[in-house]
């Protein structure tokens, strides 16, 4: 007899009619039986009437994969389930022993879209919602990837503007350098006209999910609840108009999303829906190790990855079980959510490496197969192009293609920090290009100077605004996707987080400048954000800066030289084919270099012509070679017919 069935059959008899004392042997029975050798003693759950207070998705879509909906509430797991609607059947059901959590998986592929009625009824009590299934969008232009075409800018929205200071709670303080300073979705719709006039065509912001009261958490990588805006920023309405706004002046959005991990304060870590939906336990945990090697060590022992990705990335970050396919299925379903309810582009992928090939495959197979066009960046942070190169998708480790369209050039900002601002020769930047064969596709790599977790670029040891103007030119002229980092436009200095965190000046009430306007920056921050745009602008005008191959012609210890061309095949004899020659010098004085030609994309070719005045010497051809003198601290782009 289960314990469920024992325990109607005592209430029916115990409703009855009896003398005392047969009620008292009825009980005492009861006792002895539940002492028998082999009877369970699992704890009794108190019987308490059903409530359904927070469902998971908190809607869906006709036409959309069938979901798993987790809902949580009291008193679920003696319910019995109901779903009401027109070819919608709910499969199965799977319920928590504190009853606090049920999982419903609902037959929705025949449906449309519709209001269904879900019921949990137990004990001669029920409770009731109502549940969405709505009409997907098939804008045809939704959804459609970033790709080097596109020039990526990343904003924290708590740094970046406060443009609406009602959603600004008390405890913000501007002074705090890791509390909440007030920057909000409004803030960014306010300033798109500044980010179409500096040239950016997709923007990536830090987390927007939210992070409740946690106090420290401005950065939003500490969710604690993966289905709602972080108030902080707005609203989802407000998350949508953004998201409206943006593609309507033909840009693209770009969420950041964290299936690895959540906030200390999410309700799951002192109530997990299941027992593993978590590695570990708040008082019982490891503690993540970092040695991608021993993710690509093909000899290394499991216990050695294990480490990386069962470990918590920080003692307020539990680690999220991903192994657990109730967990997998949630975070899937939690990105399409996003994706559909936002009408996102392409999604920037958190601390990449924590989390199993195997997830990662199956989450990208599931999205693509709704969205073929959808593009995903991964976080790899490391030098390393052999480590980086390995979470690529489009090639099997592992016997597992993680399906990831692109990890960040990790390799590439090293490099490029090296030889500008720490004196290593510029041959070292060729030698990472070099490693691009490791990857099935180098030229959607995403180049970057820096982000919010690396201190700025312009708060190096030995670097000046020269050096700055020469690392954003090379991010925005060598192969891949360039992405800036909010404020490195204008040349912002910070050190370590936070310090690398800085409010964006005049993107706040009080702010004594505003350096989103030309008469707000400085000459020195006008200068940087004239180059920048300068080369955005050049670059959205010329194909070969966007989808062109690149051929690397000279390297030695201060100057690097490359091309830039739709083909390596060298000029045509009418002229009809451009190419653009990018020479790079970072000594203090003027460099000459000796190019060979023939049998490179600049065969052929008889005309150079700098894209803007240069004080060097006009480049001289002869005998097969260009000569080229490139003044100190410049680069310079050639456009070669």
């Amino acid at each position: 007899m289960s314990r469920r069935v024992g325990r109607k059959l005592a209430s029916d008899f115990l409703e009855t009619p009896i003398k005392p004392l047969a009620s008292f042997l009825c009980m005492l029975l009861l006792v002895i039986l539940s002492s028998l050798p082999g009877a369970s003693t699992t704890h009794q759950v108190p019987i308490s009437k059903p409530r359904i207070d927070k469902i998971d998705p908190p809607g869906w879509w006709a036409q959309f994969p069938s979901p798993m909906l987790l809902v949580h509430g009291e008193g679920l797991r003696d319910a019995r389930f109901s779903v009401t609607g027109s070819r919608v059947a709910l499969e199965r059901t799977q319920t928590s022993e504190n009853g606090h959590w049920a999982f419903l998986w609902l037959d929705t592929k025949s449906a449309t879209a519709q209001t269904l009625a879900i019921t949990a009824t137990s004990h001669k009590a029920e409770a009731n919602c109502s549940y969405v299934l709505a009409h997907r969008s098939h804008d045809p232009h939704m959804h459609a990837g970033f790709s080097p075409v596109d020039a990526l800018y990343l904003i924290m929205p708590d740094r970046f503007s406060d443009g609406d200071t009602s959603n600004d709670p008390s405890s913000d303080n501007r002074a705090a350098p890791h509390g909440w300073h007030g920057g909000d979705f409004a803030g960014i719709e306010r300033h798109l006209d500044y980010l179409q006039q500096l040239g950016v065509t997709a923007v990536w912001m830090t987390p927007v999910a939210s992070n409740g009261a946690m106090p420290e958490s401005y950065h939003g990588y500490a969710a604690t609840d993966l289905y709602a805006v972080d108030s902080h920023f707005g609203t989802l309405a407000e998350y949508r108009h953004l998201s409206d706004a943006l593609h309507a002046r033909g840009m693209k959005l770009v969420i950041d999303l964290v299936p690895n991990h959540i906030g200390v304060q999410h309700p799951w870590v002192n109530d997990q829906p299941t027992p593993d939906w978590l590695h570990g336990t708040l008082e019982h945990h490891r503690a993540a190790q970092h040695d991608f090697y021993q993710l690509i060590d093909p000899h290394a022992p499991p216990a050695a990855w294990r480490d990386i990705t069962d470990g918590w990335f920080a003692d307020n970050m539990p680690d999220l079980n991903q192994e657990n396919p109730l967990v997998s299925r949630y975070l899937i379903q939690n990105a399409l959510w996003w994706i559909e309810t936002a009408n996102l582009d392409g999604i920037r992928l958190d601390t990449f490496p924590y989390v199993s090939r195997s997830f990662w495959h199956k989450f990208h197979t599931e999205l693509h197969s709704v969205y073929p066009n959808l593009t995903t960046v991964g976080e790899v942070f490391r030098r390393d192009a052999e480590v980086s190169s390995f979470f690529a998708g489009g090639v099997t480790h592992n016997g597992i293609d993680t399906g990831l369209t692109t990890p960040f050039d990790f390799p590439v900002h090293f490099a490029l920090r090296d030889v500008l601002a720490h004196n290593k020769p510029m041959t070292e930047l060729a030698d990472v290009l070099r490693q691009d064969t490791l990857y099935p596709h180098p030229e959607r790599l995403v180049t970057f100077i820096g982000n919010h977790d690396t201190t700025r670029f312009f708060t190096e040891d030995n670097c000046s605004e020269a050096k700055l103007k020469l690392a954003l030119g090379l991010v925005l002229t060598l192969r891949g996707l360039p992405q800036i980092y909010s404020g490195d436009e204008i040349g912002m200095p910070g050190g370590a987080d936070p310090d690398d965190r800085r409010d964006f000046p005049g993107g706040f009430p009080g702010d004594s400048r505003n350096a989103f306007t030309h008469a707000g920056r400085t000459a020195a921050e006008d200068e940087v954000f004239s180059w920048t745009s300068g080369l955005l602008a050049y670059r959205a005008a010329h194909a070969e800066l966007q989808t062109g191959i690149e051929q690397n012609l000279y390297s030695d210890v201060d100057v690097f030289a490359f091309v830039r061309a739709m083909d390596s095949a060298g000029c045509s004899a009418n002229g009809a084919t451009e190419r653009l020659l990018i020479v790079v010098n970072k000594a203090p004085q003027s460099k000459t270099l000796e190019l060979p030609v023939e049998d490179t994309a600049l065969g052929g070719c008889m005309q150079f012509d700098a894209a803007s005045a240069a004080p060097g010497e006009k480049p001289q051809l002869s005998n097969g070679k260009l000569r080229i003198e490139e003044p100190a601290e410049s680069m310079t782009v050639f456009s070669v017919k």
